[in-house]
């Protein structure tokens, strides 16, 4: 295939992958902005709040696994347009003012990004397996810009709609775009079928200490990543800033994130194992952290840039890590299910807890030290989790730790 051919086939795919991955991200940030509006509109109490916070994140995890299933009986291609569809449609059930149905399109909501991000992985694998490692980038820089135009936009598109709730629907036209686009550019084959059994090795790599180091340090950014998503505007509301701007300090933040997003996975392969690149950053995840919430309000951009940069970029080195622990393709995808499923259900949790903390005191010096407890535990994960480590299969079809 000549050179002008394969890039007539790849920025297709490739400009897909971004639409695709544009719309993983809004259906969290667009809410968080809003929340006290939502709660005083619906007469919710902070538990019930903390709870609709922590829904989508909780679903990640639990929906994340049946993606595979779905492509063996559906086909990836037919798999992701289910997951498009369902995000859409959860989006405008969301954009209620029945407490039930905007708890229900939430879960929708958080089955299909749980799914069609289980998916793009495995697609890009597929179609680009030269350079999975730039496209991955490209799409972790798709999905914060994604949270970041949620963040920044809900908050106008309501005052411009009159309507908190058209502003939440309005995201569900991006779905379909992205859908229509899928749908018309790329071939929905069924999957070819196979009636002989399958052999070999069972491979559990939930028994190998190395997988359990990166998922908890996928579930501890993860965390504060979805902390970041759920509460920080409400947060800052606290502190006496207005509705708007609160949310554009969160758009700000996820901005800041393409930049650590695309090179620290590079900056990571330059030292002898990845600790250092992932220290440096959850350091600068965490002097935002004190920044936005405990330091005099002049200071809120800089904490927004240091917040931003330090956790793009974690989460960037999380699915690197992923990668670089895997000797091999089948046991990247093994590695990727549990690190997301277990990892995100793991991170459920902090929004909860925020939630929970918001319902019992106004002292953000408590929420403080809680987010700075997530930042130790995945400063600790990535110790570990970061060291020059691999799993791979021996002679005997057995899956070990091997150093590298």
């Amino acid at each position: 295939m000549s050179r002008s051919l394969a890039w007539r086939r790849v920025l297709p795919f490739l400009a897909l992958m971004i639409l695709v991955a544009l719309n993983l991200r809004p259906a969290l940030s667009s809410l968080a902005p809003m929340l006290i509006r939502i709660q005083q509109a619906l007469g919710l109490s902070a538990d019930a709040i903390g709870i609709l916070t922590t829904l989508p994140v909780l679903c990640l995890g639990i929906f994340a696994p049946l993606a595979p299933w779905l492509t063996r009986r559906l086909g990836a291609e037919r798999t992701l347009s289910l997951a498009l569809l369902l995000l859409a449609a959860s989006l405008l059930v969301r954009a209620n003012a029945s407490v039930a149905l905007l708890y229900l399109g939430t879960i929708g909501a958080g089955a299909a990004i749980g799914i069609a991000g289980t998916l793009l992985p495995a697609l890009v694998k597929r179609e680009l397996p030269q350079g999975a490692d730039l496209v991955t980038g490209v799409y972790t820089m798709a999905l914060c810009l994604g949270g970041a135009l949620g963040a920044g936009f809900s908050v106008p598109l309501a005052d411009i709609f009159g309507d908190w709730r058209l502003s939440l629907g309005s995201w569900a036209g991006l779905a379909l775009l992205a859908l229509i686009a899928w749908r018309w550019r790329m071939p929905h084959p069924w999957p070819a079928t196979d009636d002989a059994p399958r052999r070999g090795p069972r491979v559990r790599v939930f028994r190998q200490a190395l997988a359990w180091q990166v998922t908890g340090y996928m579930g501890s950014q993860s965390a504060l990543a979805y902390i970041v998503f759920g509460w920080l505007p409400a947060l800052l509301q606290k502190r006496g800033l207005g509705e708007a701007e609160a949310g554009w300090l969160l758009a700000a933040s996820v901005m800041g994130q393409l930049i650590t997003a695309l090179g620290a996975p590079w900056l990571g392969r330059l030292g002898r194992d990845q600790r250092p690149t992932i220290l440096i950053l959850l350091t600068c995840t965490a002097a935002g952290i004190v920044t936005l919430l405990q330091a005099p309000l002049e200071w809120r951009w800089a904490g927004v840039m240091l917040l931003g940069l330090g956790q793009g970029g974690s989460f960037s080195m999380a699915l690197t890590l992923i990668v670089l622990r895997s000797a091999t393709a089948q046991l990247a995808g093994k590695l990727s299910s549990m690190v997301q499923g277990i990892g995100y259900a793991i991170a459920a949790l902090g929004p909860l807890l925020v939630g929970i903390l918001i319902g019992r005191t106004d002292n953000l010096t408590v929420i403080t030290l809680a987010l700075l407890g997530f930042v130790l535990a995945a400063a600790l994960c990535a110790l570990l989790a970061g060291r020059r480590r691999q799993l791979d299969l021996d002679d005997h079809g057995r899956l070990v730790t091997r150093h590298q």
